[in-house]
């Protein structure tokens, strides 16, 4: 009985032995390939591209005093320092137009002037007489408005006088004008920014509130300061 249960006790222990890892300090290799990935291709998209929207920031060196001085001397001059290029034809039309104006009218003022001149007369001038030469000049216009009487070719002859003059003051006006413009456009268009990058901040504060019904003339109560930035 005892021999039986050695044997197997033998037998056994021989068993456990054989099963045991060999050397567990040997570690195993790995070896490892990267692969790359397959591409991954977007799927195509016709929706037109993203327009960035313009942005206006202030110019430090656009002066208005000189936009002001070139429009004084040239008229338009100062639109082309703002680089307002589409009102120079403007500027040149109105002034053009009032300068017609005045053409016009000095013109007729002129004849007017000579015609009443001669009737007032009550002769035709001859040959090396007084107004003669404006006879020669006005001959056909005589004829016509001879007729006509002094005082009335003398009041057309003021009333050329007068918008004659109107249109030497409307040159006046009208270049003036265009350097205000000009300023305008240097001073707030120009020396401000106009973009969407408008900011504020908020810090807290004091401020100083009277208390009449208190001792002192006046305390300090907590605030808030909203500062925007334009």
């Amino acid at each position: 009985m005892l021999k039986a249960f050695l044997t197997v006790f033998l037998l056994s222990f021989a068993a456990i032995t054989l099963a045991q890892t060999p050397d567990s300090l040997k570690k195993d290799t790995v070896i490892t390939k990267k692969v790359n990935p397959a591409p991954v291709t977007m799927p195509k998209t016709f929706a037109p591209p993203a327009k960035k929207e313009k942005q206006y920031h202030p110019d430090s060196t656009h002066i208005p005093s000189l936009a002001v001085k070139r429009s004084l001397m040239i008229p338009g001059w100062g639109q082309v320092y703002n680089r307002k290029y589409w009102k120079v034809p403007l500027v040149y039309a109105g002034l053009g137009s009032l300068a017609w104006v005045i053409v016009y009218n000095q013109q007729y003022y002129k004849e007017f002037l000579a015609l009443a001149r001669i009737v007032k007369t009550g002769n035709v001038p001859v040959k090396g007489g007084l107004y003669y030469n404006d006879y020669i000049k006005y001959k056909a216009e005589y004829e016509k408005y001879n007729g006509v009487g002094y005082q009335a070719l003398a009041d057309a002859s003021d009333g050329y006088l007068r918008n004659r003059t109107l249109g030497m003051l409307g040159v006046i006006g009208f270049w003036g004008i265009q350097a205000i413009d000009a300023y305008i456009d240097a001073k707030f268009i120009n020396a401000y920014t106009v973009d969407d990058n408008l900011s504020f901040k908020v810090t807290p504060g004091l401020i100083g509130q009277p208390m009449y019904a208190a001792n002192f003339s006046s305390a300090f109560i907590p605030a808030i300061k909203i500062t925007f930035t334009l």
